[in-house]
């Protein structure tokens, strides 16, 4: 079995920066790729960012290339996401999910409970 915990969310200000970071358990961490989603209230869940098994390819949504990073740690078994100037828009709870690397959620099998981000204006 496969848990994922998110942590790092919080209010912060528009134009101010959060981490995020996903622990993941089990063995199998570095075998996968992993991504992060983000679903504001009345709004389906959107694809962020996500990561290679090794690290080596990364993939952002439009709307946070170049405010966004996605990065991991295989030997801590975390995968995290640096967001810098953030946006009132960006404000909604964050999922990390261990799949395929894709861009929607039906290619990912196992999801955290999800960090909720406020972005004040």
């Amino acid at each position: 079995q496969v848990q994922l915990v998110e942590s790092g969310g919080g209010l912060v200000q528009a134009g101010g920066s959060l981490r995020l970071s996903c622990a993941a358990s089990g063995r199998t961490f570095s075998d996968y790729a992993m991504g992060w989603f983000r679903q504001a209230p009345g709004k389906e869940r959107e694809f962020v960012a996500a990561i290679s098994w090794s690290g080596s390819r990364t993939y952002y949504a439009d709307s946070v290339k170049g405010r966004f990073s996605i990065s991991r740690d295989n030997a801590k078994n975390t995968v995290y996401l640096q967001m810098n100037n953030l946006k009132p828009e960006d404000t909604a709870v964050y999922y990390c999910a261990r799949g395929s690397g894709g861009y929607h959620t039906g290619q990912y099998d196992y999801w955290g409970q999800g960090t909720q981000v406020t972005v004040s204006s």
